[in-house]
């Protein structure tokens, strides 16, 4: 004894436009691409963009952002991280001990991204 099952749907999205044969993907690039920080800057300053400055036409924060540290176009080199747009080495940096931002007490040393190891 077989069972068959026949299932159909059909899709919502689905639009009779000019994009045929273009997949949806491409279709929403189109219409994200139109606004860029390039053309309109305050688009890096609305909530939940990825940072308030415009780098070759993408939003970034130029205090955190490893390929863009303090400038555009200014990458960090391997093991480094970028805080306050200087690229640092967490592992011995004394002001940023493990992460940005996290300060040694007076007298200790950072080590291995540790406050005081050994």
């Amino acid at each position: 004894m077989a069972l068959v099952i026949t299932l159909s749907a059909t899709s919502s999205e689905e639009s009779t436009s000019s994009l045929r044969g273009t997949s949806r993907f491409l279709a929403q690039e189109k219409a994200r691409s139109a606004l860029s920080c390039k053309k309109y800057p305050k688009v890096c300053q609305v909530n939940g963009s990825a940072g308030p400055d415009c780098c070759i036409n993408k939003c970034v924060d130029l205090s955190k952002d490893r390929f863009n540290c303090g400038k555009c176009g200014k990458k960090c080199g391997y093991s480094k991280i970028c805080c306050d747009g200087k690229c640092v080495n967490p592992m011995t940096n004394n002001k940023h001990c493990g992460k940005c931002g996290n300060n040694c007490n007076k007298g200790s040393s950072c080590l291995y991204g540790m406050c005081s190891y050994a």
